[in-house]
């Protein structure tokens, strides 16, 4: 049987980690709260399938719009249109 050359088999290669932490997913990444504005980077966890966003917006870096059940809602310019993303906390990172 040949190869899948399906989006997510051609993607895998940008969403490795090169020294895994000693957990995979601590929870304080889960339970991490964010308010509006602040300004937040899009890190997806391979690990976590649940509430990631797409490849295409791995590094990128937006501002929390709202919430929407466990998730929240990213407000990011993809070019000059802008969109809103529903990502869950696991795979957002708070900017310093």
């Amino acid at each position: 049987m040949r190869k899948s050359k399906g989006l997510r088999s051609r993607s895998r290669y940008k969403l490795k980690k090169s020294i895994r932490p000693s957990r995979a997913n601590p929870i304080s990444r889960k339970i991490q709260v964010f308010e509006d504005g602040n300004k937040v980077h899009i890190i997806i966890d391979s690990s976590i399938q649940k509430g990631q966003p797409h490849p295409r917006f791995h590094g990128k870096t937006g501002k929390i719009v709202g919430q929407k059940g466990k998730a929240y809602l990213v407000g990011i310019k993809d070019g000059n249109k802008p969109k809103e993303l529903i990502i869950r906390p696991e795979h957002l990172k708070l900017q310093e």
